[in-house]
């Protein structure tokens, strides 16, 4: 029991922006509630072909007894301190329905008179339902959060509030 560790399985695209000692969130389903702060330990050096991920370990930075082995977890990877929004900055969010995975970039569809613009951004993980953008997108601009699988550039859409 002093060695409980985590084990996910990361999406292969993503797998890029894992590196050990980075830091993440565990969620577990029993406590919802409750974050867990955790390290990478290290991804583990083979790929699921049938899931198209990597199996990550996770360590947590302090046990506790609710933690049990085999437990439902969820795991949210948090950026490097670099990427992290400070007091002094104007911190954007926005939900995770609004991002797109286009290629290797994460995007969003801003809404400037009723046409729609791609942008890429940058993001930090955050645990839960919302992203911070570090980079692309500025306070107060609207994005798309449900739309077509086919949007693009210069296509009209209409605000609903």
């Amino acid at each position: 029991m002093k060695s409980l560790e985590v084990d996910v399985d990361v999406n292969e695209s993503y797998i890029h922006r894992v590196t050990p000692g980075q830091r993440a969130v565990a969620t577990l389903d029993a406590y919802p509630d409750w974050q867990i702060p955790c390290r990478v330990i290290m991804p583990v050096p083979t790929a699921d072909r049938q899931k198209s991920s990597v199996k990550v370990r996770l360590g947590f930075e302090q046990l506790d007894p609710r933690i049990l082995p085999d437990m439902g977890v969820k795991v949210a990877f948090l950026g490097a301190q670099t990427e992290q929004p400070t007091a002094s900055r104007a911190v954007v969010v926005v939900p995770r329905a609004a991002v797109r995975r286009v290629g290797d970039k994460d995007v969003v569809f801003v809404v400037k008179e009723g046409v729609v613009e791609r942008r890429a951004i940058g993001l930090s993980a955050l645990p839960g339902d919302e992203a911070v953008v570090l980079s692309g997108l500025a306070a107060g601009e609207r994005v798309v959060i449900e739309g077509p699988a086919d949007l693009k550039d210069g296509d009209k859409v209409a605000v609903k509030d």
